[in-house]
C-alpha cells in the first residue's frame, strides 16, 4: 500500500458514514443472522476453514450481506475482488477473470469474486460470468435484495448455495446501537451523549430490522444536535422522531415484498380476519401500492371466495372501486377499507371453482354430443327433428322440470357443490332434490374386477422375514418416529448422543445442509466404523464425531466448538445405557448436561426402550408344553426381575426415572408398543443363557429365583420350540420430548 492509498483509507475511516465505519471485521463481532453464521452453522465453519464454494446472500437492506462478504475478505487466503453490478460491466468481469487466472497460474491462489447487487447484471453479463464460476476460475459471492430464483441466472443459482438473511430483531438492533455509542474509534464512545430510552425504542422500532437505517438516524441525531450546558448531546424522543420520521418499509412493486404482502392480504380476507386484512391493506397503502391493483384483487376474491354465499359482494366491491375513482386519495381510503371489511366479514364459498372442474372435463373427455331436445330447432326442426321433445320449464310447476341437459357420457356428473354458507345454504336442498329427479331414470352399473388369490407358502414367508432384516426395519421405524416429532430446519445444529450406529445422524445430515450435525460416540471403535461410512463426503459435509464418555459430553463439545448450543438433541437408548451403568444422580447430571447444551427453545427427542414393559420369554410358549407347576414358577421368577425392590436397575427403570432426570423442565412422554419379527438362532439362545459377561444373562437371572434343574428344563424347551423359528417380539418404547425453557 503506497502513501496515497494509506491516506485514502484513513479518510474513509474518518469520513465514511457511521454504518460503513462500524462494519465488524470478524465473525465474532457480527450481530444477528445466528441461523446462518452462529456457532456450528455450515457457513461459519466454511469461512473459518477457508473452504468456500459459490454463495448468494439474499435479504432486505441493512441485514449484513456486504458485511459478511467483507469478513470473508478479511479471513480468506484467497485473492478477493469486489464489483458492484450497478457500475460494472463485461469488461470488469473479464478483468477479474484474467486476474484470477494469473494468480492461480503463478501462485496457485484461488480468487473470490464478490458482486454486490448481483441481480442488476443483465442476462449477457451473467452469462459472461457463468463459465468461470462453473470451471472454478472464480468463487462467486453475490449479494442481492431480490429473490435470486427469479432475478439471477438459473445456471448461476444452481451452482451456488443461497443463504437468506432475515431482518434484524429488536435485540440485534439494540446491540448495534450500543456498539455505536461505545466504540471510541469508529463510533461515538468519546462523545458525551445521553440517549433516552424512549428515543432508543423509537429508533429501533422505526428502523424495522435495518441496521443501516438505524445507524444513519443515530448519526444524524448526534451530528445535528447541540450539546447542553454540561457539554452532553441529549438525544430525546423528539430528536429521534425528527431523525427517522418514517418507518423503512421493504416494498418493491416487482419483488417478493409486493407479492408476499398482497398474498397475506388476500388470505386474511379469505380467512375472515378483518384485523389482519386492515393491517395488510394499510401496509400496502403506506408503501405506495396502487389502490386500483388492490381493488382488482378484491373483485376477483369476491367471485372466487365469497361467491354465491353473498351474491352482493361483487356489486359492493365494484361500487367501492367506482367511488375511489371519483374521490381519489386520501379520502379514497374509506371505500378501500369498506370493501376490505365487507369481504372479510362476508360468508365464504368457493363453489364457483366448479367451473374449472367442468373445464377439465372438456379438456379430458371426448366431446359429447348436445342432447337432441337441447339443439337449436329454428333451422332444421323438420328435417332432423332437432329440439324435439324439449320441455319448456315455465310451463311446469315451480318453473322446473326434470330433463336431460348434460351429454349422455356425462350423465350423473356433478360439478357444482353449493356450500352451507350464507345465501347459498338455502340452495342445497333444492339442488339435491332436482338432481335426484334428473338421475332417477339412469341405471348405474357398479361392477368390480375379480382378484385371484393363491395359498401361502409358509416356508417362503419365513425366508422372506429373515432376508428382509426385520430388525433393520424396526430401527428405521424408530428413526422415522423420532424425526416425525421434530421440525428440523435446514440451518439447524443437531446432536445425536450415545450413537452406536449413526442411525439418526444420517437423516439429520440430510435435513441440515446449511447447519451441522455433531455425533457423540462412546468408543473409538464405533467412531472408526462411522468415519469409514462418510469418507466419500467432503470435510464440511461430514458429521462431527465426538468420542468419549457421556459424563464428559459437555466438555467434549466445548473443546471442539466453544459456546456451541444445539437446536435439537436426539438419541436412541441414550438413557438406557446411563441407567444401567450409573446411579440415578449421574443420570440426572447427564440430563442436565443435555439441557445446558440446548439454545433457548431448543428441543430434545429421545427414544428409549423400557425392558420393564417388554417381552416376557415365558409368554412365547404354552403352559401345556412345559407343565403347569414349572410354568408358574417360571412366570413368578421372570416377574421378579422387574420388581422395584431389586437392585437390577437395567430392568426396573421406567418413564418416571426420565421425568425425574428432567425435573422442573417441560417434558412429554409417550409410550408406544410394537412388535418386531425375530429369528431365533442358536447364538441367540446361547446369549440368553450365557454364564459369563459384564451383564447378567436371562438364564443367570432365572437362576436367582429358580433351581438349576428348572433353568435347564426351560432352556431345553426353548431350544425345542423356538429354535429356527420367527417369533413376534414385543417392544415398548417411550418417546421423550423436552423443550428447553426460554431463559436457558
Amino acid at each position: 500500500m503506497d502513501l496515497f492509498e494509506q491516506h485514502r483509507q484513513q479518510l474513509l475511516e474518518t469520513e465514511a458514514p457511521l454504518a460503513a465505519r462500524l462494519r465488524p471485521p470478524t465473525l465474532d463481532e457480527f450481530i444477528g443472522q445466528d441461523e446462518i453464521v452462529g456457532p456450528g452453522r455450515l457457513l461459519r465453519r466454511a469461512i473459518q476453514a477457508d473452504q468456500l464454494s459459490s454463495l448468494i446472500f439474499y435479504g432486505p437492506p441493512g441485514t449484513g450481506k456486504t458485511t459478511l462478504a467483507q469478513i470473508i475478505a478479511n479471513t480468506t487466503q484467497a485473492h478477493f475482488v469486489a464489483l458492484n453490478a450497478v457500475l460494472a460491466g463485461i469488461k470488469d468481469i473479464r478483468s477479474a477473470v484474467d486476474t484470477a487466472q494469473d494468480r492461480h497460474g503463478q501462485y496457485g491462489q484461488r480468487t473470490i469474486l464478490f458482486v454486490d447487487e448481483v441481480h442488476r447484471f443483465n442476462k449477457a453479463q451473467q452469462d459472461a460470468l457463468l463459465p468461470w464460476v462453473e470451471n472454478g476460475t472464480v468463487i462467486l459471492i453475490g449479494a442481492t435484495t431480490e429473490n435470486p430464483y427469479f432475478e439471477v441466472n438459473k445456471a448461476l443459482v444452481s451452482r451456488s448455495r443461497v443463504f437468506q438473511l432475515r431482518s434484524l430483531s429488536p435485540g440485534d438492533l439494540r446491540q448495534v446501537l450500543d456498539r455505536a455509542l461505545q466504540d471510541t474509534y469508529f463510533g461515538y464512545g468519546d462523545t458525551a451523549t445521553e440517549l433516552e430510552d424512549a428515543a432508543a425504542d423509537h429508533l429501533i422500532n422505526v428502523a424495522n430490522g435495518d441496521a443501516r437505517a438505524l445507524l444513519n438516524a443515530l448519526e444524524l441525531a448526534i451530528e445535528t444536535t447541540e450539546p447542553n450546558s454540561d457539554g452532553v448531546i441529549p438525544i430525546t424522543l423528539a430528536v429521534a422522531e425528527a431523525s427517522i420520521q418514517r418507518r423503512a418499509v421493504l416494498y418493491d412493486k416487482e419483488g417478493d415484498a409486493h407479492f408476499d404482502t398482497i398474498s397475506a392480504f388476500i388470505k386474511s380476507l379469505r380467512g375472515s380476519d378483518p384485523d389482519a386484512a386492515l393491517y395488510w391493506l394499510a401496509r400496502m397503502v403506506y408503501a405506495g401500492e396502487d389502490p386500483r391493483f388492490i381493488f382488482r384483487r378484491m373483485i376477483i376474491l369476491a367471485s372466487e371466495d365469497v361467491g354465491l354465499a353473498d351474491p352482493q359482494a361483487v356489486g359492493i366491491v365494484m361500487a367501492c372501486a367506482q367511488a375511489f375513482d371519483r374521490v381519489g386519495l386520501p379520502e379514497g381510503q374509506y371505500p378501500l377499507a369498506e370493501a376490505a371489511l365487507y369481504l372479510a366479514m362476508a360468508p365464504k364459498s368457493n363453489s364457483v371453482l366448479a367451473y374449472f372442474d367442468a373445464l377439465a372435463s372438456v379438456e379430458k373427455e371426448r366431446e359429447g354430443e348436445v342432447p337432441n331436445p337441447l339443439k337449436d330447432s329454428s333451422r332444421d326442426r323438420y328435417s332432423f327433428g332437432h329440439g324435439a321433445n324439449y320441455k319448456y320449464p315455465h310451463a311446469y310447476r315451480d318453473h322446473w322440470v326434470a330433463q336431460q341437459y348434460l351429454p349422455d357420457s356425462l350423465q350423473g356428473q356433478i360439478f357444482y357443490q353449493p356450500s352451507d354458507q350464507g345465501a347459498e345454504a338455502v340452495l342445497q336442498d333444492q339442488i339435491a332434490r332436482q338432481r335426484e329427479a334428473q338421475l332417477s331414470g339412469l341405471v348405474e352399473s357398479n361392477t368390480q374386477d375379480t382378484v385371484s388369490y393363491g395359498p401361502k407358502d409358509s416356508k417362503k414367508e419365513r425366508w422372506l422375514q429373515r432376508t428382509m432384516s426385520q430388525t433393520g426395519d424396526h430401527a428405521a421405524w424408530v428413526r422415522d418416529r423420532i424425526f416425525h416429532l421434530t421440525q428440523i430446519q435446514r440451518h439447524h445444529v443437531v446432536l445425536e448422543v450415545n450413537s452406536q450406529t449413526g442411525l439418526l445422524t444420517w437423516e439429520a445430515l440430510r435435513r441440515t445442509p446449511e447447519g451441522s450435525v455433531y455425533t457423540h460416540v462412546p468408543t473409538v471403535q464405533v467412531t472408526q466404523t462411522l468415519e469409514d461410512q462418510v469418507k466419500a463426503l467432503s470435510a464440511l459435509q461430514r458429521p462431527i464425531f465426538l468420542t468419549g464418555q457421556s459424563s464428559d459430553l459437555k466438555t467434549l463439545i466445548q473443546e471442539h466448538t466453544p459456546n456451541l448450543q444445539f437446536d435439537w438433541i436426539l438419541g436412541r437408548n441414550s438413557f438406557a445405557n446411563q441407567i444401567h451403568n450409573q446411579d440415578q444422580a449421574t443420570t440426572v447430571y447427564f440430563a442436565q448436561q443435555l439441557l445446558q447444551l440446548l439454545r433457548p427453545h431448543g428441543q430434545i427427542i429421545l427414544a428409549e426402550t423400557i425392558p420393564k414393559y417388554g417381552q416376557r420369554i415365558c409368554d412365547l410358549v404354552k403352559a401345556d408344553d412345559v407343565g403347569k407347576s414349572l410354568y408358574q414358577r417360571w412366570q413368578k421368577a421372570e416377574a421378579a426381575f422387574y420388581q422395584d425392590d431389586t437392585d437390577d436397575t437395567q430392568l426396573t427403570w421406567d418413564e418416571s426415572d426420565l421425568t425425574a432426570a428432567f425435573a422442573d423442565t417441560p417434558i412429554t412422554i409417550d409410550l408406544e408398543q410394537t412388535h418386531i419379527s425375530l429369528y431365533v438362532t442358536p447364538k441367540l439362545l446361547d446369549r440368553w443363557f450365557a454364564v459369563g459377561g459384564d451383564r447378567p444373562s436371562y438364564g443367570k437371572r432365572l437362576g436367582q429365583h429358580c433351581s438349576a434343574k428348572d433353568v435347564n428344563q426351560i432352556q431345553t424347551l426353548l431350544s425345542q420350540k423356538l429354535l429356527h423359528q420367527t417369533i413376534q417380539w414385543q417392544v415398548t418404547l417411550t418417546f421423550v420430548h423436552v423443550i428447553c425453557p426460554k431463559s436457558a
